[in-house]
């Protein structure tokens, strides 16, 4: 016998045997038995679906006089699945491994636990806890890694909410991690003491605290303020050396800056409140107040910078961020922004020309918008988008391009792929920072007679609703938010296409 090593610090713990969930958990190779479900109606559906869920390839025979469609249907989709059409009698378990009883009929289930008992077989009876052997566990599966949760039969709901937490906090990339530590598993070389403190030592940051280490934390925060605070103070030099307007705007503020700055706090409060739509819906009232594309992506870019920033800091603090997603959306979604930046102030001559597409462009994205307020958030994709890379360029180069779709192009795909949303989101707020940056930068450099009052109107009103709206996001319905804006863009929109038709008719 292999006496297991100091390191696993394994002690014996003495347990009051009177009390607690005395159940010993147990995960069985269901394709490797012969199961056998008496009872074929809603019950005996519910336990089958169980048994295929995490089982596919189990071998099952259904045993029932009434048998609902839906077996049949199942038994046409597994393989392992038969069904017989018939009373039971107590030779149907001679071959049978383990036994559910899922009747409706108390008498003709407390009969097959005798049966089954006789024969010395595990039984699971449907709503009888006393005379079970086994019970059904709520599962919560991630790839390899499967999780089974008992209640000991106290409170099955308890258990369902178990269920929905946990599939909501474990990340779907943690099956990544298995595979991975599978494969340094088979790699390592040595006594079985020392395979144990090397794969003790690789998992060890799966149990620590989220937070990243004070030092690490620290470290991050002042690049992200030094980033900002110094892009900002070299972005004013060379504007007030280069943008005579910009020193009179200084000097006499005009009216339009306070209507940017409602805007401004207004759309940081819905994005706030439903994760998207900032860029968009900045960028169609920037046009509707007749703000050049070129000019109006650069106030956007511009006032995201420090948001960002913040939203990108704090999700780093929680632990939220997918370090190999955000390595592979970066660098392309940088290039693809800088790209689309000097694209558009190239053609910032012929505004007349790029307004009417890149309201189309927004009137797309609010059509985008009102089909996610009607789409079910539970639907997902079964695969996971394996262009990462190309996703990045494209969503980075649309987003300069139209002043915003960053987050509803590259979150909204990565979520519907199958990634988790919490990880997800915090990934792209981050990389988001930093693609605001350098498209901001290029705009800078390539522009002149800048709406500096739209600019300012736009950082200052997103900057005052930035702590404010995650306190009111929870008291909003988010559903009506984003039917409220997807409307509204897609009317500004729409008018600023008819206008530029009705210019060219007449």
């Amino acid at each position: 016998m292999t006496q297991l090593p100091e390191d696993n610090n394994v002690k014996p713990v003495e347990h009051d045997k009177s009390k607690g969930n005395q159940l010993f958990p147990v995960f069985i190779k269901l394709n490797k038995l012969h199961t056998v479900v008496i009872g074929a109606g809603n019950v005996g559906l519910e336990k089958l679906t169980a048994v295929l869920k995490n089982s596919p390839h189990a071998r099952v025979t259904v045993i029932a006089r009434a048998i609902l469609p839906e077996i049949h249907a199942l038994a046409a989709e597994y393989s392992g699945v038969s069904v017989v059409n018939k009373s039971f009698a107590e030779y149907d378990l001679d071959n049978a491994d383990l036994v559910i009883a899922a009747t409706d009929d108390s008498d003709l289930n407390n009969y097959i636990c005798q049966a089954a008992h006789d024969r010395k077989l595990l039984v699971n009876v449907a709503d009888k806890p006393d005379l079970c052997d086994f019970y059904l566990s709520s599962i919560v599966q991630k790839g390899n890694l499967k999780i089974a949760i008992s209640t000991n039969g106290k409170s099955p709901t308890v258990a369902k909410r178990i269920k929905e937490f946990l599939n909501r906090e474990i990340p779907d990339e943690i099956d990544d991690t298995l595979q991975q530590m599978n494969e340094l598993r088979d790699s390592l070389k040595g006594d079985f003491a020392y395979k144990v403190r090397q794969l003790n030592a690789a998992t060890a940051v799966l149990v620590e605290s989220k937070k990243p280490k004070p030092g690490n934390r620290l470290f991050v925060r002042w690049l992200i303020w030094l980033t900002s605070i110094v892009c900002i103070i070299i972005a004013l030099i060379s504007v007030w050396n280069k943008e005579p307007a910009f020193q009179n705007y200084v000097q006499n503020i005009d009216p339009m800056f306070y209507y940017f700055l409602g805007a401004g706090f207004v759309f940081a409060m819905i994005d706030g409140s439903i994760g998207m739509s900032y860029g968009v819906t900045s960028q169609t009232f920037s046009i509707s107040m007749g703000i050049p594309p070129a000019s109006a992506s650069m106030g956007v870019h511009l006032s995201e910078i420090l948001s960002c920033g913040i939203a990108g800091w704090m999700h780093y603090r929680m632990g939220n961020v997918n370090w190999k997603l955000f390595k592979l959306l970066i660098i392309p979604g940088i290039i693809g922004a800088t790209t689309g930046a000097y694209l558009l102030s190239s053609l910032e001559h012929y505004s007349q020309y790029t307004k009417p597409f890149v309201s189309l462009y927004t009137l797309i994205l609010g059509l985008v918008i009102l089909s996610k307020a009607f789409k079910s958030a539970t639907k997902k994709s079964a695969d996971k988008i394996k262009k990462i890379g190309l996703l990045g360029l494209g969503g980075g180069f649309i987003d300069a391009v139209g002043g915003g779709g960053w987050g509803s192009i590259v979150l909204s795909s990565l979520i519907a792929g199958g990634r988790h949303p919490r990880f997800s989101l915090g990934t792209v707020k981050l990389s988001r920072f930093f693609i605001a940056i350098l498209s901001s930068a290029t705009f800078i450099f390539m522009l002149s007679g800048i709406q500096w009052n739209a600019v300012a109107g736009l950082i200052i009103g997103s900057a005052v609703a930035s702590p404010i709206a995650a306190k009111i996001s929870n008291k909003i319905s988010a559903k009506v938010i984003m039917v409220a804006v997807g409307i509204i863009v897609v009317l500004v929109s729409f008018k600023n296409i008819y206008g530029f038709i009705e210019k060219i008719l007449s």
